[in-house]
């Protein structure tokens, strides 16, 4: 049977569950997979490797391009169209995972510590404090809207990736600079549903604006280049591991589906331990 209409099932099937973005990725990867294995009696372990070997460029483009496989192939178990798995013999590329990058809580605390900056300060601090204090990606602080707020019991309902809602929490700093930034300085915005943060017309803000806002702050108080929004996600999970925090309440604040993708944190919690330790105890070195 042709691959390119089961390629076609498969993402109208996916297009009710995955975002646009996750659709338009699989496509990609799909449509080259079809030029290798034109039909399903060709999908076979060496057209796999022959795909992975001429369209992943690296060992992280390889392992991302056989995930998608995969999960392709295991629909098309689901559905009946084969009864094997042929990529169970392909081995996925090793990759070196990196570990994120976090600042320190001192150095949190300049940056959040800081008097006003720029034109709009109540309104980015307040994104600020909200990406540190929840977790939150880029994206899921320009998605937010006032209505996924419950300022008295500090939470917050966020979209995630997959539209994936979850609730998740923040504390009594993040609260006031919220509260103030609502109060003086936010623009009505005539969307629907309306958005927390807004520009100077009412419209929902963009991620490029979050990104300029963080680098404009971290400049200010002094931290190095490199510091993004994620990093500020990367510290809130580090710091409340530091802190001690278990491992399944971090990745249910992240919304992460699986619990390997949280436990790169713990080996960043590790390494600042043995830093500590190397710095600090005299039969170290």
């Amino acid at each position: 049977m042709d691959l390119d209409t089961q390629i076609q099932a498969f993402l109208d099937h996916l297009a009710s569950r995955r975002s646009s973005h996750t659709v338009r990725a699989y496509a990609v990867d799909l449509s080259q997979l079809a030029g290798i294995a034109p039909s399903l009696s060709d999908l076979k372990p060496d057209r796999v490797r022959k795909y992975l070997r001429e369209y992943g460029t690296s060992p992280v483009t390889r392992a991302r391009k056989l995930s998608a496989v995969r999960t392709f192939v295991k629909y098309l178990r689901a559905v009946g169209q084969i009864d094997h798995d042929p990529t169970e013999s392909v081995e996925a590329p090793i990759r070196r995972r990196r570990l994120p990058k976090a600042i320190s809580a001192l150095e949190t605390n300049d940056l959040l510590d800081q008097s006003d900056v720029g034109r709009t300060p109540r309104r980015d601090r307040a994104m600020l404090e909200l990406m540190y204090a929840a977790g939150l990606r880029a994206s899921e602080v320009v998605a937010v809207n006032i209505g996924d707020f419950d300022l008295k019991e500090g939470t917050v309902r966020v979209r995630g990736k997959g539209n994936k809602e979850r609730m998740t929490l923040f504390g009594t700093a993040c609260r006031e600079s919220l509260e103030a930034y609502v109060a003086q300085e936010r623009k009505p915005s005539n969307l629907t549903p309306e958005p927390l943060f807004t520009n100077d017309r009412g419209g929902r803000i963009t991620s490029r604006t979050l990104q300029n806002v963080v680098k404009r702050w971290a400049r200010s108080c002094g931290l190095p280049p490199g510091v993004t929004p994620h990093t500020l996600r990367h510290s809130f999970a580090t710091h409340l591991l530091d802190g001690g925090a278990d491992l399944k309440t971090v990745q249910q604040l992240l919304g992460h589906e699986s619990l390997a993708t949280t436990q790169i944190y713990t080996h960043l919690s590790i390494e600042r331990l043995k830093t500590a330790v190397d710095r600090a105890h005299p039969r170290s070195k």
